[in-house]
């Protein structure tokens, strides 16, 4: 499946008490690159999509990362079967193979209209791949 990467600066916004990322703020990257890995393999497409909404996530912490930090966020959806996706992020220390947290995801394929579930489309499963 297409991988999908972003980097990512540590900030003290990110932080938490302990001074290490917030358990929250991971989260928060692996929604902000997922909509992001979504946004570019739908640029310049025409027809009308669905939604996607998160069923579920799964997160994994290796390492802490920490304030001046760079992270090499990475994604791909390891899966689509019926109305499900999922996707799989992992977070590594920058111009490493340190596994910093990995997070899968799955994600529910809505209507945009009635947001009831929708059988994925071909055309969106050729996407990932």
């Amino acid at each position: 499946m297409k991988p999908f990467e972003q980097t990512i600066r540590v900030t003290k916004a990110h932080l938490d008490e302990l001074l290490h990322v917030n358990n929250v703020q991971y989260l928060q990257w692996v929604q902000d690159i997922a909509g992001a890995h979504w946004q570019s393999l739908v640029a310049g497409k025409t027809e009308a999509f669905g939604l996607w909404v998160v069923r579920s996530h799964n997160i994994e912490y290796k390492r802490q990362a920490k304030l001046g930090d760079n992270l090499r966020a990475i994604t791909h959806v390891e899966l689509t079967k019926g109305f499900l996706s999922e996707r799989i992020v992992r977070f590594y220390l920058e111009d490493t193979t340190t596994l910093v947290a990995q997070c899968s995801t799955k994600w529910c394929y809505l209507d945009p209209t009635n947001q009831k579930l929708l059988r994925i489309p071909e055309d969106i499963h050729v996407l990932f791949t």
